[in-house]
């Protein structure tokens, strides 16, 4: 069975309204046609990546590379997990959890992107307590970290709901322009000390040397 060679593929996380997994074929192909519509307003410019400034075809396409690519690439001390978001066993969108070095640093990253049509709708955050779970309840992770530019204010939302606090800026090229992001840092403490979001993670017993853990 392809669980056996690649344990991934049986990771599970579910919370209440959504299924966090990796797709099968057809499940990314579907995957891929959810971004091709659109993940945000033709006149705004929430991530770095310029969703809107290529044609459907070459976002679909992206999606599709940026899954093999991560599979391909994965090593224990250096993975990107992209799992596909479904809601009534339907794909709205991808959420990432990536790591280096994670057995010494304990530190995560987390980027997701959900369907036009699915904004508002809470699926956001559920969707990031979801792999927040995973890494601090099952893979032990001390932080975790993102960067949201700091007009993204959906995302911003996000982090805050979460526990998420200030962590620094970080500054990127995109062509000529440099622009801002808030750095924001969650820990493992803070995590455990509020109330969060319900999440159940099964299959990641099998998982754990992909990540670089132990039992």
């Amino acid at each position: 069975m392809l669980t056996d060679a690649w344990p991934l593929f049986a990771l599970t996380i579910s919370t209440d309204r959504l299924t966090l997994r990796l797709p099968r074929e057809e499940e990314l192909a579907a995957l891929s046609r959810v971004a091709a519509v659109g993940v945000h307003q033709a006149g705004e410019r929430p991530f770095l990546t310029p969703w809107t400034e290529v044609d459907p075809e070459q976002r679909a396409r992206a999606v599709l590379q940026d899954h093999w690519g991560g599979l391909g690439e994965w090593r224990a001390e250096d993975w990107w997990l992209g799992l596909a978001v479904f809601h009534d066993e339907e794909p709205i969108g991808r959420i990432a959890l990536r790591a280096r070095t994670f057995a010494v640093v304990r530190e995560v990253a987390t980027s997701s992107w959900l369907g036009l049509e699915h904004h508002g709708k809470g699926f956001g955050t559920e969707a990031r307590a979801g792999v927040l779970t995973l890494a601090f309840d099952h893979l032990r992770a001390n932080s975790a970290l993102t960067e949201v530019f700091q007009d993204n204010h959906a995302s911003q939302g996000v982090s805050r709901k979460l526990g998420y606090v200030p962590d620094g800026i970080s500054v990127d090229a995109r062509g000529d322009q440099a622009l801002v992001s808030d750095r924001l840092r969650l820990t493992r403490e803070a995590w455990r000390a509020q109330d969060r979001p319900h999440a159940m993670v099964d299959g990641i017993d099998a998982c754990r040397a992909m990540f670089g853990v132990g039992a």
